[in-house]
């Protein structure tokens, strides 16, 4: 990475975006807070990452209803002038099969999931120039979960967005996804549920957030790499061989 980077990273007072906030900061980066709800967890995130001696502020924005796109990147290149990084990381999710999906729902996860990342990339390559945008995708875009409908729409759309932008964007601002597989902390799911998942797993492991925030890291230090989907799921995303005429048996 750069000697000087500020990185923005939506929905990172919490989870996942938070653990991708927090490990640039360890490595240099001042970062741009981005939440929405969670203003008492997005204040602790920017204690704790001034704490490591790099600057940090909190920016709030609705995602779902925004469309002030360029005057929040403003608001934020404002304060961090040097802004090079865009993380999407803030993400909607409702479990529902197609059949089970409402309007509303489907356009909630359209507005956080695909809306939001392509507007902030566009305002994003506007007025910051170059740099790197990181969508944080899901491993699920390898198979088609239709219990998932509406989500897993959104990020294989978002799949296809990193490539085009990646073209349109170059050569100075590189676009790539980071897809994770199961990171979940153990006390959101049952043991039982956790075993299962990790059964379906070749490396019988799951995911820690080091292991995206590695996969990012990666990413950033390398000059080379662009428009690619880094698959960080322990092998999980390329078990479907699905039926074939080879493995049928009359």
């Amino acid at each position: 990475m750069e000697n000087r980077s500020t990185a923005l990273i939506t929905g990172s007072g919490i989870r996942l975006g938070k653990a991708i906030a927090m490990d640039l900061a360890k490595r240099g980066c001042d970062i741009a807070i981005h939440y929405n709800q969670s203003h008492k967890d997005a204040l602790e995130t920017v204690s704790a990452i001034k704490s490591s001696g790099v600057d940090c502020e909190a920016f709030q924005y609705d995602l779902e209803k925004a469309n002030e796109w360029e005057g929040f990147l403003k608001a934020v290149m404002t304060r961090f002038p040097d802004l090079n990084i865009l993380v999407n990381s803030a993400s909607m999710y409702s479990q529902a099969k197609i059949s089970e999906t409402d309007s509303n729902t489907f356009d909630k996860q359209m507005a956080v999931n695909i809306r939001a990342p392509f507007f902030l990339s566009k305002y994003f390559a506007k007025h910051c120039k170059k740099g790197n945008i990181i969508n944080i995708i899901d491993n699920k875009v390898s198979f088609n979960q239709n219990t998932y409908a509406a989500y897993l729409l959104t990020k294989k759309s978002l799949v296809e967005f990193t490539k085009m932008a990646a073209i349109e964007f170059a050569p100075q601002i590189r676009v790539n996804g980071v897809a994770p597989g199961v990171t979940l902390p153990t006390s959101i799911r049952s043991p039982e549920y956790m075993k299962w998942r990790i059964e379906g797993i070749p490396l019988k492991m799951k995911g820690e957030t080091y292991h995206i925030t590695q996969a990012i890291v990666s990413i950033l230090e390398n000059e080379f790499i662009t428009g690619q989907i880094i698959t960080v799921d322990g092998g999980e995303g390329i078990t479907n061989i699905g039926r074939n005429a080879g493995d049928y048996h009359s």
